[in-house]
């Protein structure tokens, strides 16, 4: 296979580097104003964006984004999940805006009917029968953590190796020699280090997850059904009926979070996958953008912790927040649970990212690049290796800041926009074929101007 000549490719990111200047000033200049934004932005991943500084946002309806500058871009990141209803979606502005303008309140302390439709409706979806909600998957996993932890009495939690679950400390972890838990690179501040409060196993390696299991401190294992936030990896065959097995056979709890593997179907992989945890989280996609998250739980574990009699739930036990389901939330999660992100959206969704990834397939034999594409129902992605990566460490080692930065810049400067931290696109009940098909001839041109003899 031809290798890629870095020389050119230092040259077209500098020519994409100058179009990109050209055509966003205004976005410029507001980000070198913004003297009193630590990192110049509200949050300082945005600098993850290429080109030097983020764009700035001036309004976004369905898969749709407009910048200050007047530029519009076909919107394949959809909020890295969090709008994979699409931006603004009339059922839930409609639903917020009820429940803001005409009947009020937003917090208030109180519960509204829709939570108790939106717990049945993820009952539905999931299997869970019981739940509670958060703002965030983030905060979601921790709390899961802490009632794993008090109902098993073990101390340590397990995750994989380039796992995500937010901002969770306990997952900021990779494998090193001999399975020794080591921290991820990056993570700020951190307690204590990671290696006293995890044990780590490697994605799609059965060993290495009951080597961390056989020490029998286990209380949680968290997980995805496949990775996501380092490409998505897929488990192999038999894989996640073998871990379940495993939590089962040396009595720790299985803990799977579908914040970004919704994109699977209605009911994620669990549903899709039959997968049977004791813990699930989800977030992001489920409030059409409106901030949430929810954690559901068994029975026998409910029984736990209604059984324990140190457990203070109820005010200082370390589980939810003042603004944790609050009814504007409540309302919007109803709305898009119902009218949104129904089964018929996942069905054009999912055809959608079919014909995205073949479209990529093609572009790759044509120019026989040593990349891959993988398909997680919406949601797909490309890397840079060939054949596509089986655990979070093989997927770590294929990243290419130098081809990550020119496919995003071109892909920008000609109106289609990817997910800033890697090359995912997420469709939505809003694209279309042609928002596709532009992807498609972009990244066949760019390939193209790439491998150029």
């Amino acid at each position: 296979m031809p290798t890629i000549d870095r020389t050119r490719l230092a040259l077209l990111i500098e020519l994409e580097r100058s179009a990109h200047a050209d055509r966003t000033a205004a976005s410029r200049i507001a980000f070198e104003s913004a003297d009193h934004l630590f990192g110049r932005v509200p949050m300082t991943w945005m600098n993850k964006w290429t080109g030097g500084y983020p764009l700035y946002l001036a309004g976004a309806h369905g898969n749709r984004i407009t910048d200050i500058d007047g530029n519009e871009y076909v919107d394949f990141a959809l909020g890295d999940t969090g709008s994979m209803a699409g931006h603004s979606p009339a059922p839930t502005i409609a639903a917020v805006q009820e429940r803001i303008g005409v009947q009020g309140g937003i917090t208030t302390m109180m519960p509204s009917v829709d939570a108790e439709w939106v717990a049945a409706e993820l009952t539905r979806r999931f299997g869970m029968p019981l739940w509670s909600f958060s703002l965030t998957a983030t905060d979601a996993n921790r709390w899961a953590l802490r009632i794993a932890r008090m109902v098993t009495g073990r101390p340590k939690v397990m995750a994989f190796s380039y796992c995500y679950h937010g901002s969770v400390d306990e997952t900021f972890v990779i494998m090193g020699a001999d399975g020794v838990t080591l921290p991820r690179g990056g993570n700020v501040g951190p307690a204590v280090d990671v290696s006293e409060t995890t044990r780590v196993a490697e994605f799609n390696d059965l060993a290495s997850v009951e080597a961390a299991l056989a020490h029998g401190d286990v209380a949680v294992l968290v997980m995805e059904p496949a990775l996501t936030n380092i490409g998505i990896v897929l488990p192999e065959p038999g894989f996640l009926d073998a871990v379940r097995a495993l939590c089962t056979e040396y009595g720790t709890l299985l803990l799977i979070d579908e914040t970004h593997t919704i994109s699977a179907g209605p009911g994620g992989c669990t549903a899709l996958w039959n997968l049977h945890p004791d813990i699930f989280v989800v977030g992001k996609s489920i409030g059409g953008g409106i901030p949430c998250g929810a954690y559901g739980i068994t029975e026998a574990i409910a029984a736990q912790i209604r059984a324990h009699g140190e457990a203070d739930l109820v005010d200082v036990g370390g589980i939810g927040g003042t603004l944790a389901g609050n009814v504007l939330s409540t309302a919007a999660m109803r709305a898009t649970l119902g009218e949104v992100l129904t089964d018929a959206a996942f069905a054009h969704m999912v055809s959608l990212a079919t014909r995205f990834t073949e479209g990529v397939e093609r572009t790759l034999a044509e120019f026989e690049v040593p990349w891959s594409i993988v398909q997680l129902g919406a949601r797909t992605e490309y890397r840079f290796t060939s054949p596509a990566p089986r655990t979070g460490t093989e997927s770590a080692a294929a990243h290419d800041d130098e081809i990550e930065e020119y496919l995003h810049l071109y892909m920008s400067n000609r109106g289609v926009l990817m997910t800033p931290f890697h090359n995912m696109a997420l469709m939505c009940p809003d694209t279309t074929a042609v928002d596709v098909d532009l992807h498609t001839r972009l990244f066949r041109e760019a390939v193209a101007a790439l491998m150029a003899p």
